[in-house]
């Protein structure tokens, strides 16, 4: 069957046409070089699951050497970077999928150890609630400028590569995140304290990577961002909140809002008499100012059909193109039998997996990667506390 909605192209008001509605998740890959460069791995990964999407997105690439969060986190902080992500958007950009590289800064969500000696910064020196973290330097007012103008030099860079687009990664708790949240941000300057101002730092990166990418790109250069709509810590982001900011966030200057979540239908995290969806509420703030993408628990055809048919504009795919990197083609050949739903690590090197991510899926998220094998209760808890963070 090839009547699928999600194979009809969308033209985004910038001119871009995507020509379909499926995005390959910015999943975590862990493989990049110590020094945040590409590595051959990256670039064959990459290169195998580009061609059917529509848009295929990078893992995060940190725009500061202090943003770096894990070990093989890919970097964009420097122009030596160049050149290795301009072989990475080539592989990405196969048969026409766009190539859209996704910007980020780990702020507190990082430590010491990966930064080599150095202490991780945030809006406010208040360590994360998770075991093991340490508690972050305050940016000054001057250096959070600093960030943001890092933000429009990553962008730089990415159009230099030739990337399509930047995805700014405001979600999964990381700087961006840190600001928007009473959480993170109880700063006494004009960047913190009430919703408004905690949303300024958020909106003044968007204006910046919206401002280098028309004085460097073609005008059909697509700029979106990513959010994560909840938090479980108190105090924390709520979903009332969240519909504030997706109606700035409407009228900004962006080309398409991704709401990063486990499950495409999850209700709220902390309203537990929820009965509706988030992103259908999500979709009535927005009205049809910009697009909508929708990523968790999307493998098979009828899923993404469902997000289509629901009217949110694109469907995002991650563990099931780990397992299938032809997902798309064979749809189109009609050739849906022969799709993977599950990974055996046998198909490692067919499929072009790099080594620390089938360490990763492996050791942490089997479940979930459709990997035969039994989970711990340890597992299973890491699992239901953050899955969706990464895909």
């Amino acid at each position: 069957m090839t009547d699928y909605n999600f194979l009809n192209p969308y033209r985004f008001r910038n001119g871009a046409v995507v020509k379909n509605r499926i995005v390959m998740a910015p999943m975590t890959e862990m493989s990049a070089h110590e020094n945040g460069a590409i590595t051959k791995d990256q670039i064959d990964y990459y290169g195998m699951r580009s061609g059917g999407v529509g848009m295929e997105l990078t893992a995060c690439a940190y725009v500061t050497p202090a943003g770096k969060g894990f070990e093989g986190n890919l970097g964009v902080d420097s122009d030596r970077m160049i050149p290795g992500l301009a072989k990475l958007a080539q592989a990405m950009k196969l048969n026409g999928t766009k190539a859209i590289l996704q910007i980020f800064d780990a702020g507190r969500m990082t430590n010491s150890k990966i930064l080599r000696g150095q202490q991780p910064v945030s809006a406010s020196a208040i360590a994360a609630e998770r075991p093991g973290s340490e508690t972050p330097r305050a940016l000054t007012g001057a250096e959070v400028l600093d960030e943001i103008k890092a933000f429009g030099e990553a962008t730089r860079r990415a159009i230099a590569a030739g990337f399509d687009g930047v995805e700014i990664h405001g979600a999964n708790t990381y700087l961006i995140q840190q600001f928007y949240s009473p959480n993170s941000n109880q700063r006494e300057d004009k960047w913190g304290g009430n919703l408004e101002n905690r949303m300024r730092f958020p909106l003044a990166v968007i204006d910046q990577v919206k401002e280098v990418a028309d004085q460097y790109a073609n005008h059909d250069f697509i700029v979106g961002y990513r959010i994560s709509p909840e938090e479980i810590e108190t105090p924390g982001i709520r979903l009332e909140d969240t519909l504030t900011f997706v109606d700035r966030l409407a009228d900004a200057p962006l080309d398409y809002l991704h709401v990063s979540m486990g499950n495409v239908w999850r209700t709220s995290l902390n309203d537990k008499e929820a009965t509706e969806p988030i992103l259908p509420q999500i979709l009535r703030v927005l009205d049809d100012r910009i697009p909508l993408i929708g990523v968790g628990n999307i493998e098979k055809p009828e899923d993404a059909e469902k997000v289509i048919d629901a009217g949110i504009d694109f469907a995002t795919i991650g563990r099931e193109l780990i397992r299938e990197p032809q997902w798309v083609q064979k749809i189109i050949a009609n050739d849906e039998g022969t799709i993977r739903y599950q990974l055996s690590p046998s198909d490692i090197d067919d499929l072009n997996i790099p080594a620390p991510l089938w360490d990763f899926l492996n050791f942490v998220f089997k479940p979930i990667a459709g990997i035969s094998t039994e989970a711990t209760p340890e597992e299973t808890f890491a699992n239901a506390t953050a899955p969706w963070e990464k895909f």
